[in-house]
Parts: structure tokens; sequence; C-alpha cells
């Protein structure tokens, strides 16, 4: 009897579990899952928490409902991994592994900016990536009176990129539905260049910015928060002022990662991006927001990074050669606010373009434009993530890999 391990329950774990186990034959593999969390976050949703738009209850589950049956399930801590001798240490016992996929996430760190974490966090300084920080900043929202708000991007690469913008965007139409819009300034803030993170998006996409009146300051590299004076400033000593301040800190790998000296600066693991195999290990396999592959990291990506990793554990335990297909495909809706939504669709090499997916010439959802379809199909994706993505059911219509067709490539 040989050992597949994985290390972590959330959106990557689960699914590889649901790949998985109706592949490998159970005489001849036993599957393990560990996660120290009893609770499944739908984490797309925080975005939708401090708006009202989302409850607790839409947002979270018990994620040992999503494990398949035949998959032993965990709920320990692991302490460490110690790759040369196939090993993962928990804190009551040790697992040996034939195989091992990292599937243990990214996480916020705001301690690594100064007075981020402070005397004001959760107070007036919030990060929503966190279910306990889009509460707060829910009940913040609900008696808040107006002033300067700041929404803020720390540093790059984060959980996915446009859910700053899409924050900022429903902002702006939630102030407007209660009728204090124009005591609100906002002011979005990133170290890049520009609003979205793809060149072509913020040339397309630069006038929402103007239309919602949302100003925009570019090239700002954080230092510090200053708490006493409500700023927060630049290594140009460059300084913002806030009344409330929404923060997307640092994103880092898990500090298990650390702990195992598997990782690099920001603890995500060096992983082949084509293949999803560790660059270092060979039986070692990494998913979904734990590698350092330059994909988006979305649910989207797990999901199609989930296909083609099922396809080469299954060519390793062959002794075949592995694929060297993932193309770092992500789709993706973008909440612009007053119930539209755009869509993108791009892969390593592909920024995002005009066209019609997922069918070339009847869409019949439009990319790069907004729409109210685009917006239900935002919100439909819950249903999706429950009842399909965890479940390992592919997407009608949506391969693995980016496909050309319908696009407008010029």
């Amino acid at each position: 009897m040989k050992n597949l391990v994985i290390l972590g329950a959330g959106t990557a774990g689960t699914m590889m579990a649901n790949h998985l186990r109706p592949k490998l034959k159970k005489a001849d593999w036993n599957i393990t899952i560990v996660d120290q969390f009893k609770t499944h976050y739908y984490q797309p949703g925080f975005l939708f928490l401090p708006f009202d738009i989302y409850t607790e209850e839409q947002v979270k589950k018990v994620g040992k409902k999503f494990i398949p049956k035949g998959v032993n399930y965990v709920q320990k801590k692991i302490d460490q991994i110690f790759p040369e001798e196939k090993r993962v240490k928990l804190e009551d016992r040790d697992l040996d592994y034939d195989i091992l996929i990292i599937a243990t996430g990214s996480k916020i760190a705001p301690e690594e900016i100064e007075g981020m974490k402070g005397k004001n966090w959760h107070k007036n300084v919030f990060d929503f990536y966190t279910y306990e920080g889009a509460l707060a900043l829910r009940n913040k929202l609900r008696e808040w009176e107006g002033g300067k708000l700041v929404v803020h991007l720390t540093e790059m690469p984060i959980k996915c990129p446009v859910a700053p913008l899409e924050f900022t965007f429903l902002a702006d139409s939630y102030f407007d539905k209660k009728g204090m819009r124009d005591k609100v300034d906002i002011t979005y803030v990133t170290p890049l260049s520009g609003a979205f993170t793809k060149e072509r998006s913020s040339a397309k996409l630069g006038y929402l910015l103007k239309e919602k009146r949302v100003k925009l300051e570019t090239d700002f590299a954080i230092e510090k928060v200053d708490n006493e004076r409500n700023k927060i400033i630049d290594y140009g000593e460059k300084e913002i002022d806030y009344d409330l301040l929404v923060t997307i800190p640092t994103n880092m790998g898990d500090d298990l990662i650390a702990r195992s000296g598997m990782g690099d600066d920001l603890n995500f693991v060096p992983t082949d991006p084509n293949t999803l195999q560790s660059k270092e290990y060979e039986n070692v396999f990494v998913i979904g927001d734990a590698t350092n592959v330059p994909a988006s990291k979305a649910g989207s990506v797990a999901h199609f990074e989930a296909e083609t990793l099922t396809d080469n554990i299954l060519l390793y335990i062959q002794n075949k050669p592995l694929k060297k297909e993932f193309d770092g495909h992500a789709n993706c809706f973008i909440e612009t606010g007053k119930n539209k939504a755009l869509l993108i669709d791009f892969n390593y090499k592909q920024e995002p373009v005009e066209g019609t997916f997922p069918f070339a010439k009847i869409g019949p959802m439009k990319l790069l434009q907004e729409s109210v379809f685009n917006h239900w199909g935002k919100l439909a994706f819950r249903w999706i993530y429950w009842n399909m993505l965890l479940k390992g059911i592919p997407i009608p219509f949506v391969g693995r890999n980016m496909s050309l067709k319908g696009k407008n490539l010029n």
C-alpha cells in the first residue's frame, strides 16, 4: 500500500482529493488530506461581506462534507515537511508519503509593514481578505458616516488580483445606494503603474475610475502606516491621508513552508509552471496559492491546475513523462458596481482581450465589457463553487487551457 498525502483542505486540496480518489485503486493507494481548520470558506465571498451582499452563512461550511469517501481526513496542525525523508510531521504524529501534494494556500501578513497591524487594526484599518476582517469591515461600514476612504494594495502577488478594484467599485455603488456618495472621497493606491495588473486592461478600463470619481495613486511603495496621524507613507516619503483604510497586505505562503525550508522569500514553493511538479523534489507537487507560478492566485486557476495535476500524478505513478501543458489559464468576473461586471480570460502569455466567451460567435458573455449578465455570472459562481468546483466536476464548455476562439487578438 502506497501513501498519497495532501496538505491543505482548501479549494485546491479538496479538488485534488475528489479528482484522485476515483482514479487510484483503494487497494494500492491510501489517500490522506490534512488541515487544521474545521471550516471551509468561500473566499471570493469575502468581497461581498462588507457590503451586506452575502451573509456569513453563505461563505462558510464544514469542510469535511466535501472530502470524498475513501479519503482519510485528518484535522491536525502540520508542523513540518521533511522532503528528504518523505515524511510530514503533524502536531501528534508523523505521516509517511510516496507522493505529496502541497495545497497550503496563502495568507495575509500585515505584520510585514510597520504599523499596519497596529492599534487601529480592525478599527479604522481593515482587510477584507480574511473572514474576520471582512466581518469587522462590514460592521464599520454599517455605521460609518463618511470621509476619506483609501483602498490600498501593498504588493503583488495577491489572491485574486482584481479584488482590490472590485472592492473600490462596490464601495462606490454601496455609498451611492445609501445616499452618501458625496460624503465619501475614494482613493485607490497601488504600487503598480496602473490600476489593473494587466497593462491592456488598464488601458481599456481606466474609464471606470473616472466614471466613479475614484482618485488613482500609482507607484506607491508603502513603508509604514502612521496610526497617530492616519496616513500611509511610502519610501519616497509621500503621504496619503485616510479616515478609513482598507488595505491588502503582503500575501505570503504558509509558515509551514518556511519551517520546512521549501519556499522562496514569500514562502511560495518553487514549482514548474507547466507540470506543477516541485522544482526540487520529484515526488512533491504543488497547486493553487501555494505555488510560485506566475498565474493568478484564484479559484479558477486552481480548478484548471487540478485537471492537469491529476493527469500528471497518474503519469508519475506509471513512470511516464509529465504533461507540460498548464498555460496559466485564468478567467474571472470583475464586479464594477451597480449590478454590472466584466469578464476577463487570460493565461501566462495572453493578456485579457475583447471577444466572446465561452463560444466564439454566440458568447453569450462578452469579454472586457460591462454587463448585468456578467454580474449574475459572478453571483452564480458561488453555487458552482460549492456544488461543482470543490467536487472536481468539470465546468461545461470551459477547458483547462485558454481557447483563443472568439477573441480579438489584434
